[in-house]
């Protein structure tokens, strides 16, 4: 039996201030897509930095852009690491799936994409190219349209001089490419390093093609976001402070372990090489995880060239509430 005293002692150390119980940190439903894209992701894991900001973090790996973002919309998810075109592409009324998201935003950035366009070894040109099937994760939404621009550029046009196929998230056109079903597709990095190592062609940098591009963003719905400001705020610091940390120096060979750990089949050499591509200071992982809206402008650019139904998008601002991440970064 509990004494009243004790009770009472107990009360009196909540009123004094006594060490209350550690509130539990709340749950996060984060849906992502396969890849060492995801190396900040782990480092939070790992280094404690989620737990820290009070949150626990649940990953849920996505085949497709149209699962994600279905998912993200109906609530079954509460942030995405996703292309912003994603975003604007269902907030637009011109997603793959048949399903608006007229309150998805971008909270923060995260990388330029780090898209390669990676043929099958027998295409060694954009020449070579002509008449074969390349692959896409849906066909309005995510990469597509860059993939669309950079074959433009190099004189190609569809479906006079190709043809695109749908093939799901980046692990599965990878897979997809390795197996030769499409002649090439967009990679995401380190992808392409695993793909060179078998003699699969790289054929361009989408950055060197297009300039500045804003690639993953953290989303959400922002209603979910406006009732769970300190878990989104939260999420950006964790995310944020594992992004310096892996721009440290010392921190190379602990990074390289937690890459092996999270992609085994990747293996430590691929990690070593990812190490020197996503951590590159011209292209890697932004900074702070400070989206780039002149980045954000380029995929309105071609948004606005390709969507369907066709409309003009100038103003990345409609796109990122800066709220979240200007309180996240006041420490």
């Amino acid at each position: 039996m509990i004494r009243f005293s004790s009770l009472v002692a107990c009360a009196l150390g909540l009123l004094v201030g006594w060490p209350a119980l550690a509130q539990a940190p709340k749950p996060v439903n984060l849906i992502v897509f396969p890849g060492g894209f995801n190396w900040p992701i782990w480092v939070a894991q790992e280094q404690g930095l989620f737990a820290k900001n009070g949150i626990e973090v649940r990953i849920t790996p996505t085949p497709g852009s149209a699962f994600q973002l279905t998912g993200l919309i109906e609530g079954k998810f509460d942030i995405a690491m996703t292309a912003i075109d994603n975003l604007i592409a269902y907030r637009e009324g011109q997603g793959e799936a048949k399903i608006d998201g007229p309150d998805l935003i971008a909270f923060m950035g995260a990388d330029t994409g780090f898209l390669r366009l990676v043929t099958v070894p027998e295409v060694r040109s954009f020449a070579d190219l002509r008449g074969k099937t390349l692959s896409v994760d849906a066909r309005t939404t995510g990469y597509a349209f860059v993939l669309i621009e950079v074959l433009e550029r190099s004189g190609l046009r569809e479906p006079a001089d190709y043809s695109l196929e749908r093939a799901g998230g980046v692990l599965q056109r990878f897979q997809a490419l390795m197996e030769k079903k499409h002649a090439g597709t967009l990679l995401l990095s380190p992808f392409e390093v695993q793909a060179e190592a078998k003699g699969f062609n790289r054929l361009a940098n989408a950055l060197e093609v297009l300039g500045r591009y804003q690639g993953l963003v953290g989303g959400a719905r922002k209603s979910w976001a406006d009732q769970n400001r300190d878990a989104v705020i939260g999420y950006i610091r964790a995310y944020s402070d594992a992004v310096e940390w892996l721009y440290v120096p010392a921190n190379r060979d602990e990074a390289i372990a937690i890459f092996a750990k999270n992609l085994p089949a990747a293996g430590v050499a691929t990690a070593q090489i990812a190490y020197g591509v996503l951590l590159n200071p011209k292209e890697g992982f932004q900074r702070q995880a400070r989206i780039d809206l002149d980045g954000v402008r380029t995929v309105l650019e071609l948004r606005s060239k390709y969507g369907e139904p066709k409309k003009t998008l100038t103003d990345p601002a409609k796109y990122y509430d800066p709220s979240f991440y200007d309180a996240a970064m006041k420490r």
